[in-house]
């Protein structure tokens, strides 16, 4: 019965349902987004409560709408390998969507948006399932949601450079934080496309981005090497992110669904670039005449 009644309503273009109350179809919907099923949490639940968010069918409760999603960042938080994981992250995605929501309608006093960004970058990194997909369960991806809610705030119009700047450096922090997993479903692009957002905007100064790209080479270590170890997991999914870093940077990007124009580079560019190739090859010193030599 939920699966045919909510399949009526992504059949009629996801226009609310008259016949029942909108608090008790969006309390449904938000339990849905904790579900270990993943058609009911990313097919029915986020694709709806989405779309109601962006169409403006919020708007006159998009503060309270929002808090609930802040507090599903609590649920289970600590939690290794269960399915509590589902409700952060979903949550996580959704109010991404109610900041993208204020981006464009201008609804929400900027304490309510910092006070978000405060809730939602201290669950990012206090986070410890880094999992992306889960064998029948679907997608948890906090790290991957985690970042498309950093690129979401990075275009908000209530963050200033020293809001900015914060954002870089939790970015820095999640990636430096010990974890027992290698990430393999795309985190390092959706991390160093939220960089990229952020750096869009021009406000970030280059004293403060040199520190970072400092901050980010302390946790590099040589891969693949005879006398070294294999790094740790967080070492080789900084290594991972600085590479799309650089590697995007040095394309250009130009991402769909943005508030912000990407026609012209971020002002940065060209020192971040370098700042970036100083560092890379403290990961594979034995391509660059260093004494380390590969390993196998």
């Amino acid at each position: 019965m939920l699966g045919g009644y909510w399949q009526t309503v992504l059949d009629s273009d996801m226009a609310v349902p008259a016949e029942r109350p909108l608090n008790d179809l969006t309390a449904e919907l938000v339990s849905m987004l904790g579900s270990s099923d993943a058609v009911e949490r990313d097919e029915i639940a986020y694709p709806i409560l989405a779309t109601w968010l962006s169409t403006g069918v919020y708007d006159d409760l998009l503060v309270t709408f929002g808090n609930s999603m802040a507090a599903g960042l609590r649920v289970g938080l600590g939690d290794r390998d269960r399915d509590t994981v589902f409700r952060r992250s979903f949550s996580c995605l959704t109010l991404a969507e109610c900041i993208a929501r204020d981006t464009r309608a201008s609804i929400l006093p900027v304490d309510v948006v910092i006070g978000w960004a405060d809730r939602s970058l201290s669950w990012f990194v206090r986070e410890r399932d880094d999992r992306g997909w889960v064998a029948g369960k679907g997608w948890a991806h906090t790290v991957a949601h985690g970042a498309d809610l950093i690129a979401v705030l990075g275009q908000s119009r209530h963050l200033a450079a020293e809001h900015l700047g914060i954002l870089l450096d939790v970015i820095a922090e999640r990636l430096l934080s010990p974890t027992p997993r290698v990430w393999t479903d795309g985190e390092d692009d959706r991390l160093a496309a939220a960089t990229l957002t952020i750096l869009q905007r021009d406000l970030v100064g280059q004293q403060h981005l040199d520190g970072w790209v400092a901050t980010l080479r302390s946790g590099l270590s040589p891969l693949g090497t005879a006398t070294s170890p294999r790094p740790p997991a967080q070492a080789r999914n900084t290594s991972a992110f600085v590479r799309a870093l650089y590697a995007h940077l040095a394309i250009g990007i130009s991402p769909t669904n943005t508030a912000l124009s990407f026609a012209e580079p971020a002002a940065c560019r060209a020192d971040l670039l370098l700042d970036l190739v100083r560092i890379i090859p403290d990961m594979t010193p034995w391509l660059y005449g260093r004494a380390s030599s590969p390993h196998g």
